[in-house]
């Protein structure tokens, strides 16, 4: 931000350096409109907090000197030693930890860019709302519940009921009601739900969940079983869930005729 210079001489008092004064870099002047600023306070702040005037100073880079800043509303600059004798400062208020400033009031948005409050300038009370970064993280959120609906409404049923069966949706219901469940949780967690139709361990238990309910295979609480003979294909430790178990075994070198064998007995159901 550029400022004007200082035409009148700054008291010893205001001259005095200090370490914990922040420093105020000039910037050059961008030629774009003014623009509405929202500026917050995450603790909460109470129902009302008002920033504090009193003896507050940055440190100017152009002037060289420690500045004394005071919000007064018909004032074009915030510093004090270029305001009139007959400046009237004015409280600056948050009200529910939130202050917005209309794009008509910059000296209020240069007093709160500037207050060493402002955690941009070290401060630990408020800081400046990326309103544009939010904007953008909403729309990539819309995109994102689009996508997942338009997996729903295009994939299909093959495609879709390893998922549905991966988020324990009951598969033996028709196909206008398996879609609305998934609709539904695609809505809920659109990432999650567009990565599970590449991840392979969905895919591998979904497999094994049908070959279950098929009766190629059988679990139970020590391993999983072929249905036929009741040979044990994998133990299952205690506490673990020997469908769970069961899908990482077919995802090893170890597991990969037990893996095409499933595949093999599930084509001809198919």
């Amino acid at each position: 931000m550029a400022y004007q210079k200082k035409t009148a001489p700054v008291s010893p008092a205001v001259e005095a350096a200090s370490s914990d004064i922040p420093v105020v870099k000039r910037k050059e002047k961008v030629q774009e409109g003014p623009k509405q600023k929202i500026y917050v306070i995450d603790s909460g702040g109470g129902v009302v907090f008002r920033i504090s005037q009193n003896d507050v100073f940055v440190f100017d880079t152009e002037t060289g000197q420690n500045r004394a800043l005071r919000y007064c509303p018909g004032e074009r600059s915030v510093f004090t030693d270029e305001q009139s004798p007959n400046a009237v400062r004015s409280d600056v208020v948050f009200r529910d930890g939130m202050l917005m400033v209309e794009a008509n009031k910059p000296n209020l948005a240069k007093f709160l860019d500037m207050h060493p409050d402002n955690k941009a300038n070290g401060g630990g009370i408020f800081r400046l709302m990326d309103t544009e970064r939010k904007v953008s993280i909403e729309l990539d959120s819309e995109f994102l519940v689009h996508d997942a609906i338009t997996l729903v409404r295009e994939k299909g049923i093959d495609e879709l009921i390893p998922v549905a069966m991966s988020l324990g949706i009951n598969t033996d219901q028709g196909v206008k009601e398996i879609k609305h469940e998934l609709l539904r949780e695609a809505k809920a967690r659109p990432r999650v739900f567009i990565d599970m139709f590449d991840n392979p361990v969905v895919k591998t238990r979904s497999m094994i969940m049908q070959a279950m309910d098929f009766q190629i295979i059988s679990a139970r609480g020590d391993g999983m079983y072929w249905y036929d003979s009741g040979r044990i294909i994998v133990s299952t430790p205690a506490g673990m869930d020997s469908v769970e178990v069961m899908t990482q075994f077919c995802m090893t070198d170890k597991g990969l005729p037990v893996t095409e064998e499933l595949k093999k007995e599930l084509s001809k159901i198919a």
